[in-house]
């Protein structure tokens, strides 16, 4: 399953469409120029437990060290991820 990413504006999401059928996805709001904060996580009842939501997280941290930015983890999935995962640390704001 691919991770896509689309923003518009100062609103964007990551999300894996698996077979026509929107999988997971994060939403975020940017924060400035070097921030963002993930607002919410959701994966589809029959994709929980395939690790979706884990794979929008390690996306929206590539996608964080890779334009220098920080992340603020609001969602409490993605908090969870973040508390969990130390690898992540480098881009927690």
């Amino acid at each position: 399953m691919e991770v896509k990413h689309d923003q518009q504006g100062t609103k964007g999401r990551f999300f894996i469409v698996d077979n026509g059928t929107l999988a997971g996805e994060m939403t975020y709001s940017r924060a400035g120029d070097d921030k963002f904060i993930i607002d919410h996580t959701e994966v589809e009842d029959s994709y929980r437990g395939k690790s979706v939501g884990l794979e929008l997280v390690k996306k929206a941290v590539e996608y964080g060290r890779t334009n220098k930015m920080k992340i603020m983890p609001l969602c409490p999935f993605a908090k969870k991820m973040f508390d969990t995962h130390t690898e992540f640390q480098d881009v927690l704001w």
